[in-house]
């Protein structure tokens, strides 16, 4: 199951993470008018870098969680099987 859910899971992930990235820039222009500081800049500030940082992280983890979620509730609608776990007993 895992070998058929493959291609599905590498889609969706790529289409979350456009999603996020686009979404994390409009976030960040409510921010700063200017693009977020990267890591590999030398005059980026910390709390510039960190907030923004915590923006894209937080905007990537929800979009990528839930793309997942929606990507498997496909192939299960499509194969009939869930490809990954049931929900633990509480």
């Amino acid at each position: 199951m895992k070998l058929l859910y493959a291609p599905v899971k590498i889609v969706s992930g790529r289409l979350a993470g456009a999603t996020a990235r686009r979404l994390t820039d409009r976030l960040w222009g409510v921010v700063d008018d200017a693009e977020p500081p990267r890591p590999e800049q030398r005059s980026a500030r910390w709390p510039k870098l960190a907030a923004g940082l915590a923006i894209e992280g937080a905007v990537f983890a929800v979009l990528n969680g839930l793309t997942d979620h929606a990507a498997r509730r496909w192939f299960e609608s499509f194969t009939g099987r869930w490809p990954g776990e049931d929900a633990a007993e509480q």
